[in-house]
């Protein structure tokens, strides 16, 4: 089985602000991308059922597709998902994510399973919110020595939300032993290290969803 794990997460309050959830374009396109490569595509949420959305653009037709999926409205919950089948898992990024990823036990073993497997564990925007608490069998962090980029602290600044996330997603990233590298804010920014690909932002998605496939290949 060629199959790859979109995971959304279940939490659509931003700090009191408004409603969010999971960015739109962050999981549309690459899951048209993965599916024009030939892989399945599953979904998982934190809670299961249909999952918040945000950011959705209705003149996207990738987009409008992609909301159509009839999984989307009974996503299974991460707990009681397991890893056995899936070649990579990519957590969608969202501002959602900073509430909920990072101390979901169901997600981080889907990651440690897949990625001990010798799958690819990949992660965009806020996204790696997911990779905070996620520990490999011998207790060290997935992402500590590895090149990570996620939503930098100068761009949670730039939609002035740095005070409402409930921790800064870069640095908390540093004090897990990661080395984050960063573009100028809001432009593309990839980093792959083993087989952890992470993207600093919405206009990394992409790019993300390319570099999970090409490692996925060169294991074939």
């Amino acid at each position: 089985m060629n199959a790859i794990l979109l995971a959304l997460t279940s939490h659509d309050d931003l700090g009191g602000l408004r409603k969010t959830g999971f960015y739109v374009p962050e999981a549309a396109h690459p899951w048209r991308l993965f599916r024009n490569a030939g892989f399945a595509v599953d979904l998982v949420s934190v809670e299961g059922g249909r999952p918040p959305m945000d950011g959705f653009d209705p003149e996207d037709a990738t987009q409008r597709d992609f909301i159509k999926l009839p999984d989307l409205a009974t996503t299974p919950r991460a707990m009681e998902t397991d890893a056995v089948g899936y070649d990579a898992i990519f957590y969608v990024g969202g501002h959602g994510t900073m509430w909920d990823f990072p101390n979901d036990e169901g997600l981080a073993r889907l990651g440690r399973d897949i990625y001990e497997g010798g799958g690819v564990v990949a992660a965009v925007c806020h996204g790696p919110a997911a990779l905070l608490n996620l520990t490999l069998s011998d207790g060290t962090y997935l992402v500590e020595g590895k090149e990570v980029s996620a939503f930098t602290n100068t761009e949670e600044e730039a939609v002035g939300l740095a005070g409402v996330v409930p921790f800064l997603l870069q640095s908390t990233l540093d004090e897990r032993g990661a080395k984050h590298v960063s573009a100028p804010d809001f432009e593309s920014q990839v980093s792959v290290s083993e087989r952890l690909v992470t993207g600093q932002n919405p206009a990394s998605a992409t790019r993300v969803a390319e570099e999970v496939v090409r490692l996925l290949r060169a294991r074939r």
